[in-house]
């Protein structure tokens, strides 16, 4: 008994060792997240929905290096492709360190931020799929749920510690000292890197697929995901804006108590996608954000609103894993990396339009109501999860 509990330990920690490139990369993108509105809004004088689209930047830039990270993972291993990622994130700080340099002249400043987000989604592009793909292929496909779920709460994790560390950090040694620590992160995580041995799968010119064939098997899954993640994107965006505008206190504990209630549930229910399959755990997970959604939308106290947040968390927690498991079915084994990074564009787009699309929103009718049109999206995307059930099972 002992001894298998030991084995599960080192097991587990054998996964942590590959997903914490992701927690890196992670951790450096919460760090600037929840101060970067603000600052572009409040310190730099310029709208909600530039600041948006600001952040926005690097999910579009995250989508666009999907492919090219998913066939670096398929061709040469995941290795090159974290090694890639932890550089570009490192180089993201210095870029954030010349964007405060410069916060007095505004134009200036905020093209340094422009060029930090586009590196930033480059070096998230390259993270996303490949510390997956590296343990999959060091422990073998049975695991691919658990190791999905150990990324996630690496991911989301590391989100929610970033992104009130990043307040913290502002608030005392303003973005000098957040640039520094984010170049010797990233710059942590590349030499740790370089020490882990490579793995690359076997293809045949039969069994390689190309991306975009690839892309069409999972997009279902994808869009589903995609659906569901802007609710998350909102919050991750512009709950500090929106407790600005209440006058509340502490926007970004907003974010920690998401990706602790996020964390729990992937730790607590991480046995329910083999136990009731990922479509029905996707349709309950996307039923729990929205109600944690519409918490937030009539809080009229910030604690209420907290509570709002980690309900959404909560019913996030599962969605990636869920329809991931699924997605990755669909596709043979040499294709995973593609798979993979193909299915998580989906969230990349989520993540993109949220910032002009919800900022946009706030511009023309109020930031109140960011929440209520979240919630009208989270519910489509509730509608697509039954009716891939009702498709899967005819």
């Amino acid at each position: 008994m002992d001894a298998t509990i030991g084995q599960s330990k080192n097991f587990s920690f054998s996964i942590i060792s590959y997903v914490f490139f992701t927690f890196i990369g992670y951790f450096i993108i919460g760090l600037s997240l929840s101060v970067l509105p603000i600052f572009i809004s409040k310190g730099l004088g310029f709208s909600m929905l530039v600041a948006g689209i600001v952040i926005s930047l690097q999910y579009v830039m995250t989508f666009l290096m999907r492919a090219y990270s998913g066939k670096i993972i398929d061709s040469k291993g995941p290795k090159p492709a974290v090694l890639i990622s932890m550089f570009g994130f490192a180089f993201t700080g210095l870029v954030l360190i010349m964007a405060y340099y410069f916060r007095f002249s505004p134009i200036i400043s905020l093209l340094f931020l422009i060029i930090t987000r586009l590196f930033t989604g480059g070096a998230e592009g390259m993270v996303g799929a490949s510390p997956i793909n590296w343990a999959i292929m060091t422990f073998g496909e049975k695991h691919t749920a658990k190791i999905i779920s150990y990324n996630g709460v690496a991911c989301y994790g590391a989100l929610a510690l970033g992104a009130s560390l990043g307040v913290t950090i502002v608030k005392y040694s303003n973005f000098y000292g957040l640039g520094i620590l984010i170049i010797f992160l990233g710059l942590l995580g590349f030499f740790i890197a370089r020490t882990k041995e490579n793995r690359t799968g076997k293809q045949s010119e039969e069994e390689q697929k190309s991306f975009w064939n690839v892309l069409g098997k999972v997009a279902p899954f994808g869009l589903c995901l995609a659906l569901g993640g802007l609710g998350f994107a909102t919050i991750s965006t512009f709950i500090t804006l929106y407790y600005d505008y209440y006058h509340w206190q502490n926007g970004a504990m907003c974010l920690s108590v998401f990706g602790i209630l996020f964390v729990a549930g992937r730790l607590v229910f991480s046995n329910a996608i083999n136990r009731f399959g990922g479509i029905n755990v996707a349709i309950a997970s996307l039923a729990v954000e929205t109600l944690g959604l519409t918490i937030i939308t009539l809080s009229y106290h910030p604690y209420f609103a907290l509570i709002g947040a980690g309900i959404t968390g909560l019913g996030f927690s599962l969605i990636f894993p869920a329809l991931g498991v699924m997605a990755m079915k669909t596709v043979p084994s040499s294709n995973q990396g593609s798979a993979l990074a193909g299915y998580g564009l989906f969230i990349d787009i989520s993540l993109g339009i949220t910032g002009p699309l919800i900022g946009g929103v706030a511009d023309a009718f109020g930031l109140p109501y960011i929440f209520p049109f979240s919630i009208g999206i989270v519910m489509l995307g509730l509608v697509l999860a039954y009716y891939l059930k009702m498709n899967q099972s005819k």
